[in-house]
């Protein structure tokens, strides 16, 4: 979540918190809204967060609430919190870390390219997921996995047509390796072309540069 859509969200659940009457249950829908946002975009270790969990669970002071946005609200509008938070940066180091291990295997000539490509649509996978639950993009009946990450993604308007399509490739390419269709992929460059695809993807939504 980018930091202007965080206060355009922020300011949202502030303008509801002013329209709650004192003791409504609304309250708990924006104590745990307001403790989602901080624990995905900022993390669970932030102070923002944990005074929100010393509200009283039974009965939530909406001003309290209230007053802990506008606090963060005034934090992000000094300056203090990047596009992509510590929690964030951390989740894609780890993404571009496996894709590094992918290469390392398709430059060794010993191990069949299934093994990259497998490692490469998990890590796609993965990276597909975190940016699903940032978002809060609800997957209704589908299944958890890449193509139905990908669809509710471009639903949402979050990946373009041809992002797509690629990661439509993409799945097909981990699909056969997965059942092991080893003739089809077999072709060592075509693999490659997979990894250097997924690390512009993920450079390009997220992950930092390795």
């Amino acid at each position: 979540m980018q930091v202007d859509k965080a206060v355009k969200y922020i300011r949202k659940l502030i303008v509801e918190a002013e329209k709650i009457d004192p003791g409504s249950p609304k309250a708990h829908s924006l104590a745990a809204r307001a403790k989602e946002f901080f624990r995905v975009y900022i993390g669970d270790e932030s102070e923002f967060y944990t005074s929100l969990l010393f509200l009283d669970d039974k009965n939530p002071d909406k001003d309290a609430i209230s007053n802990i946005l506008i606090g963060f609200l005034e934090f992000v509008e000094e300056g203090f919190v990047e596009d992509f938070t510590p929690l964030q940066q951390a989740e894609d180091k780890i993404v571009s870390d496996f894709l590094e291990q992918a290469r390392v295997l398709l430059n060794d000539k010993k191990v069949h390219p299934a093994a990259a490509i497998v490692l490469i649509g998990a890590t796609l996978e993965e990276f597909l997921a975190k940016w699903v639950e940032r978002e809060n993009v609800k997957m209704g009946n589908l299944k958890a996995g890449i193509s139905n990450y990908a669809k509710k993604l471009y639903e949402n308007k979050l990946l373009t047509s041809q992002d797509n399509k690629d990661i439509l490739a993409w799945a097909g390419l981990r699909n056969e390796a997965a059942h092991g269709k080893w003739d089809e992929i077999s072709n060592r460059e075509r693999a490659k072309i997979m990894l250097e695809s997924v690390n512009l993807f993920v450079r390009r939504y997220g992950a930092e540069e390795n």
